[in-house]
């Protein structure tokens, strides 16, 4: 940590910077002594990232970036601030810290915060920056985090871990098991320490899979923003041998769509249907449960197909996803098509249909856009479809 960076010139023109070509700073090197130009473009670059995804620290004065990877791989505060609120206590140990965000979260319900971070130098500097923030029930602690909770004397009400996702050669890698620190192994020594243990994992892993690699799963949380699944949280209880709940939310600007099942429930029969007058499409964090049937069963709505994970109703309903008005269903071929969007735009959409957008695109010349919504699909008579539709939400 170059705390020269903290200087109020540097600190100018850092900010002075965040819009300027990044190739032409680094021709020119740096303006300061003791401070390279590789430094000072990471603390722009950084700080970019920030603004949006970490907003608090970007309007926080004197705040000192680490790395870049860390600032990418690191909670957003929107689903930092979610998930502080879906668990409770005194007493939490962030077991693999990074640069703090969900820390920062905890510390609005904890009493005491442990932060554990084994690389030294960004442990200083989320030391710095809680200073910065004004918070002071987080103890910054530069060891491994697993040997922490070994060496802690008290129980703590809860361990939050959010495993590392790469391997040693820097590759990605999306199983528990394979993550640092590992977390099925250390399952024992956590669970020796806290009743509650408290996991973040790769949007990219399969449910299944993870219920295998753990154990005594009380909750899964899939967070989505904007319809974009960002996490997935498991939440286990010492000594938990009941269903495991899935509860999923859809983080938007105006609202949370949340849905909730137990995990048994995905095996129920929806029934099915053509077309009627409304067409809904589930939410990403509800497609990345599951719940294909049981958001038909729960809605009282019909599906379209097995593989069709879309639904219909002649009721308009409250639904956790978009929903659609439908104009007309027509046969799949490209001259119905273009008889039926003479404005050549419209947003298209395809769901178990065989052909991807572009493809159609290509073949009908409809550019994206305007207020028409197409959804190429297949029906419970195997027929290909497209669904005319304007958007009602």
């Amino acid at each position: 940590m170059n705390t020269n960076i903290l200087r109020t010139d540097v600190q100018d023109f850092i900010n002075s910077n965040l819009k300027s070509d990044i190739s032409k700073l680094i021709f020119k090197g740096s303006p300061f002594d003791n401070i390279t130009i590789q430094e000072l473009v990471n603390q722009i670059q950084a700080r970019q990232k920030s603004e949006k995804k970490l907003p608090t620290w970007f309007n926080t004065k004197n705040i000192y970036y680490p790395a870049k990877i860390s600032i990418e791989q690191t909670s957003s505060e929107i689903t930092a601030a979610y998930k502080s609120k879906l668990i409770t206590g005194k007493s939490i140990a962030d077991i693999s810290g990074g640069f703090g965000v969900d820390s920062y979260y905890f510390s609005k319900f904890f009493d005491i915060v442990f932060h554990c971070e084994i690389n030294s130098e960004l442990s200083n500097i989320v030391q710095h920056n809680f200073i910065q923030l004004d918070i002071n029930n987080i103890e910054t602690i530069n060891d491994n985090g697993i040997q922490f909770v070994k060496n802690h004397k008290e129980k703590l009400d809860c361990i939050y871990v959010d495993p590392s996702r790469r391997d040693s050669q820097q590759n990605k890698v999306f199983f528990l098991k394979d993550c640092t620190p590992n977390v099925p192994d250390s399952l024992e020594i956590l669970f020796s320490k806290s009743n509650q243990i408290f996991i973040k994992a790769s949007p990219l892993l399969d449910l299944s899979s993870a219920i295998n690699e753990l154990r005594n799963v009380k909750t899964i949380h899939i967070i989505a923003i904007n319809n974009e699944v960002k996490e997935l949280l498991f939440l286990l209880e010492k000594n938990y041998n009941n269903e495991t709940i899935i509860k999923t939310a859809n983080i938007l600007k105006t609202e949370i769509q949340k849905f909730k099942f137990g995990i048994s429930e995905i095996k129920q029969n929806p029934e099915y249907s053509l077309p009627l007058e409304y067409l809904y499409e589930p939410n990403a964090a509800i497609l990345k449960s599951g719940a294909f049937y049981q958001i038909a069963t729960h809605f009282n709505i019909k599906k379209l197909h097995k593989h069709t994970h879309l639904y219909t109703s002649n009721e308009l309903i409250d639904f956790p996803g978009r929903t659609f008005k439908i104009k007309k269903t027509i046969p799949y071929n490209k001259k119905n098509i273009i008889r039926e969007v003479p404005q050549k735009k419209a947003n298209i959409t395809v769901r178990n249909f065989g052909k991807s957008v572009d493809q159609i695109r290509k073949e009908t010349k409809i550019k994206s856009g305007g207020d028409l919504y197409l959804f190429g699909t297949k029906l419970l008579n195997e027929s290909k479809v497209f669904i005319i539709s304007s958007k009602i939400k």
